[in-house]
C-alpha cells in the first residue's frame, strides 16, 4: 500500500520517483519547457534519459523496448509540436499491440481551453489510436493516473497510452508517498478449454500452429517449442513476428509475411487443426483476408488471444480460448503426456520445414551487380545467433524475412504497421538496452531518410550501431504497386539520394559505399571494426523490386 509522508517534492519529481519503482530503466525524450520539472527530477534518478533529434524517433525508441521487454516504454516530448511529431509511435504501438506510454507536456492549467500556444487537446487527437488518453487536473492524483496508465498499457491487448501533463501541476509542491505498486495479471486458459485442445490435437493427422502478437517471453518460446517437439506440431510465424521461433528447428515451416512462401498458404489451407497463438492474422499475415473466410465459423481454428473483444470479430474459431500466450503456454506443460508419435504427423512436419528451407536458401536472380539475397544469406551465417536486426518498411525488407534465419528471441525489432524510419530508433534503443550485442538496422533509402537524423543520437551516446542502407533510388515498395498497376508510368516514386557514407562521416561516425556483391563482405567487417555507429551504403538496380519481381517480368520483358 502506498504511504504519505509531510515531506514536499515536486509532482515531476513524484512521477520519476514512480517510473522508477514501476521498473522503468529508460526514457527516450525530445526536451520541453512544459516538463522541465521532470527533466529536473530525472538528474537524481537511476533512470538512463535518451535524448533524440525528433519525437517520432523518441516514441519509436519506446515503443523498440515495449516491443522487446513486453514492459512499457516511455517516452517524453513536449505540447503541440512534440506530440504531433510522436503521433507516429501511437500508431505503431496500437496496431502492434505494443505497451507503450507518451508523456506529453501540456500548457499550464490556468490558459488551457483559451487556444493557448501549442496547446493540443490530446484526447481528440489520440482518441482513436491510444488505448486511454487523459490529463490530469490535480497533482495529488497524478499518482493514479500513472499507476492506472501502466495498468491499461499491458491488459488485454496491449497499446499505447497517452498522459497530458500540464507544466505547472508539474511544478507544483505535493506530499511525497510510496508509489502505489503495480501488479498485471494475465488471463488464463480454463481447464476444459485446454481438454478440449489437446484431444483435436491428438485427432489432428495435419496440423499447424500460428505463432503471433505481443506478451510473449524467451521462456514462452522455449515452452512451445518444447511443446511442438513433443507434439510433433509444424509452427508458422505470422508477419515480423519471426523471432518467435527458430527458424533452423526441424518444425518451422516459414513466416505469414508480405509475399509469404505460397506452398506455405496452401499448407495452412489444407491443415486439419490451425492454433493462432497470440496473434490476430491481420490484413498481411491473412494473405489480404484470404486465409480464412472472414465473418464465417473456421471448423478447423483454435484461436488464443488475452483480449475477449477481438475472439471472434474477424474469424470465428471452433475453439476461442481467452488467454495471454504466455499463461497458455505455462498451461500447456502441464497437459497429460502426448500420444505415440504418428508417421503421418511427422511427416507433414517434415515437409512443411523442408518447404521454407526450399525457399529461403538459393539466392535468387537480381539484375545488376548487387543481389540483397547474398547479403541477407551473408549476414545469416555471419552474425551470432542474438544479434538484433531492426528494420522500418520499403522493398528491401522482402529479402530479410525471406533468406535471413532468426533463432532467439527478440532478435528482429520491426513494426508490423510496416512504418518507415524506424529501424534507425528501434537499433539506437536496443543498444542502448543491450550495449553487448551487434544490432544492426537495415533500411531503404527514402526509410533511412525518415529517421536518419537519429544516426547523430548514435554518435552522441557512443552506440556502435550498424546501419545498412539500401539504395535503389526510389521508393522501393510503391514503385512495385505503381508497375503492377500502371506499367510503365513512373510518378513521384524517384529519389535522388546523397551520399549516405558521407553523411555517416558528417555525423562523427564510420560510412562506407558498396556497389557489388563481393564488397559487402569486406565493408561489413571493417564497419564493425571501427566501433563507431556505421552506415555502410548498398546501392543496388532499382528493377529488383522484391526477390521475385524484377521490373521486365511485369513489364513483360
Amino acid at each position: 500500500m502506498s504511504s504519505v509522508s509531510t515531506e514536499l517534492e515536486t509532482a515531476g519529481k513524484a512521477l520519476v520517483a514512480q517510473l522508477s519503482a514501476y521498473g522503468v530503466a529508460h526514457v527516450f525524450c525530445v526536451p520541453g519547457e512544459s516538463y522541465l520539472a521532470v527533466l529536473d527530477a530525472l538528474i537524481d534518478s537511476d533512470i538512463t534519459v535518451t535524448v533524440c533529434r525528433h519525437e517520432g524517433g523518441a516514441a519509436m525508441m519506446a515503443d523498440a523496448v515495449g516491443r522487446r521487454t513486453g514492459r512499457p516504454g516511455v517516452a517524453m516530448v513536449t505540447r503541440a509540436p512534440g506530440a504531433a511529431n510522436a503521433a507516429v509511435g501511437i500508431h505503431i504501438a496500437s496496431q502492434d499491440a505494443t505497451p507503450l506510454i507518451l508523456l506529453a507536456g501540456q500548457v499550464s492549467r490556468p490558459v488551457q481551453d483559451r487556444d493557448a500556444w501549442q496547446e493540443l487537446d490530446f484526447a481528440a487527437m489520440f482518441g482513436g489510436l491510444a488505448k486511454w488518453t487523459a490529463e490530469p487536473q490535480s497533482a495529488p492524483r497524478l499518482a493514479e493516473y500513472l499507476a492506472r496508465a501502466f495498468q491499461i498499457a499491458v491488459a488485454g491487448r496491449a497499446g499505447p497510452v497517452v498522459l497530458g501533463l500540464a507544466r505547472d501541476l508539474l511544478a507544483e509542491q505535493i506530499p511525497h508517498r510510496t508509489p502505489p505498486p503495480l501488479r498485471s495479471p494475465r488471463p488464463a486458459p480454463h481447464q476444459a478449454d485446454l481438454s478440449r485442445f489437446l484431444e483435436r490435437l491428438t485427432a489432428a493427422k495435419a496440423p499447424i500452429a500460428i505463432l503471433g502478437g505481443s506478451g510473449w517471453t524467451e521462456e514462452a518460446c522455449a515452452a512451445f517449442t518444447r511443446f511442438a517437439e513433443a507434439h510433433d506440431l509444424p509452427v508458422a510465424t505470422s508477419y515480423r513476428r519471426l523471432p518467435l521461433f527458430d527458424a533452423t528447428h526441424r518444425l518451422y515451416a516459414g513466416d505469414l509475411g508480405l509475399g509469404a512462401n505460397p506452398k506455405l498458404v496452401a499448407r495452412i489451407q489444407s491443415a486439419d487443426l490451425v492454433l493462432l497463438l497470440g496473434g490476430r492474422l491481420g490484413e498481411v499475415a491473412s494473405q489480404d483476408f484470404t486465409l480464412f473466410p472472414v465473418g464465417s465459423e473456421v471448423p478447423q481454428l483454435v484461436h488464443v488471444y488475452p483480449d475477449p473483444e477481438e475472439l471472434g470479430r474477424l474469424y470465428t474459431a471452433a475453439l476461442p480460448i481467452c488467454a495471454a500466450p504466455t499463461a497458455f503456454v505455462a498451461a500447456l506443460e502441464d497437459l497429460a503426456l502426448p500420444p505415440p508419435r504418428s508417421s503421418t504427423r511427422l511427416s507433414w512436419a517434415e515437409g512443411g520445414h523442408a518447404d521454407y528451407l526450399d525457399w529461403s536458401e538459393t539466392p535468387t536472380p537480381q539484375p545488376g551487380p548487387v543481389n540483397l539475397a547474398e547479403i541477407i544469406i551473408w549476414l545469416r551465417e555471419h552474425l551470432p545467433a542474438d544479434a538484433i536486426l531492426c528494420n522500418g518498411a520499403g522493398g528491401y525488407a522482402a529479402w530479410i524475412h525471406r533468406f535471413y534465419r532468426f533463432r532467439q528471441f527478440g532478435t528482429h525489432i520491426a513494426p508490423t504497421s510496416a512504418t518507415m524510419g524506424y529501424g534507425v530508433p528501434a537499433a539506437v534503443a536496443m543498444q542502448r538496452l543491450y550495449p553487448e550485442k551487434t544490432v544492426l538496422a537495415l533500411a531503404g533509402d527514402g526509410d533511412f531518410l525518415m529517421n536518419g537524423q537519429e544516426f547523430a543520437t548514435a554518435v552522441q551516446y557512443g552506440l556502435p550501431i550498424l546501419v545498412v542502407v539500401f539504395d535503389n533510388g526510389a521508393y522501393g515498395s510503391i514503385r512495385l504497386a505503381q508497375e503492377k498497376d500502371y506499367p510503365g508510368r513512373v510518378s513521384a516514386t524517384d529519389l535522388k539520394n546523397p551520399d549516405f557514407a558521407a553523411y555517416a562521416r558528417a555525423f562523427g561516425g564510420f560510412g562506407v559505399r558498396v556497389e557489388t556483391t563481393e564488397d559487402f563482405a569486406p565493408a561489413f567487417r571493417t564497419a564493425q571494426a571501427s566501433g563507431l555507429p556505421a552506415i555502410i551504403h548498398v546501392v543496388y538496380d532499382v528493377a529488383g523490386l522484391t526477390p521475385t519481381t524484377t521490373l521486365a517480368k511485369l513489364r513483360g520483358g
